[in-house]
């Protein structure tokens, strides 16, 4: 791809490194910006900072959030005896469009992987383990992927509360989420429904 611009260039190839962003993609996103006025690109580029200046994790729970404690963890509209554990923060974001569920979150950050070197000490599950110990949740939803990595990550943290004696219901969402699947590409009416009738989770020695 030929470039009569050094700026247009290093433009493209910025938006390229973006995941799914092809460099025609890439090329088509900087001609429109450069259509648009200089306020509205400014507009844009300052959002863009203020994003990666300002943006937290919430201190309990690990979803992005504004401040140090997220809206979702500080709503006392929420129930707080129940906490739906899930991969990314993009899961919080699909189960809360399905409008059936008004508990808390822990966002474990992905999944154990040893193939990519994802082990336990990578993901939130210590903190996990230690929202429960400081008491008040009697329910844990396991609402991860149904793969093997997911189904080896629930295994292990219902291992570590077993070993430090923490008694918690285990639960899984229902499996209207086909095995394999992505939770974040469920759509919301099937998803939904797995996190109503959800279904205990046993741990076999």
């Amino acid at each position: 791809m030929n470039f009569s611009s050094k700026l247009l260039e290093q433009a493209v190839e910025a938006f390229s490194t973006l995941p799914g962003i092809g460099r025609k993609t890439a090329l088509r996103l900087v001609l429109h910006l450069i259509r648009q006025s200089e306020e509205h690109t400014e507009q844009f580029s300052e959002a863009l900072r203020q994003l990666r200046r300002n943006i937290k994790y919430c201190q309990i729970c690990h979803n992005l959030s504004d401040e140090a404690v997220c809206t979702i963890c500080s709503d006392k509209r929420r129930e707080e005896g129940i906490v739906c554990v899930v991969e990314t923060i993009r899961d919080v974001m699909a189960i809360e469009d399905t409008g059936q569920y008004r508990g808390l979150y822990h966002v474990l950050g992905g999944v154990i992987s040893p193939i990519e070197g994802i082990g336990p000490a990578d993901l939130s599950i210590d903190s996990l383990v230690d929202r429960v110990h400081s008491g008040g949740i009697r329910e844990l939803i396991m609402a991860i992927s149904p793969t093997i990595e997911g189904e080896t990550t629930i295994f292990y943290i219902a291992k570590r509360l077993r070993e430090r004696n923490l008694e918690v219901q285990l639960s899984t969402i229902a499996r209207g989420v086909s095995f394999g699947g992505e939770l974040e590409y469920a759509d919301e009416v099937t998803l939904g429904r797995s996190i109503v009738t959800r279904v205990n989770y046993q741990v076999k020695d």
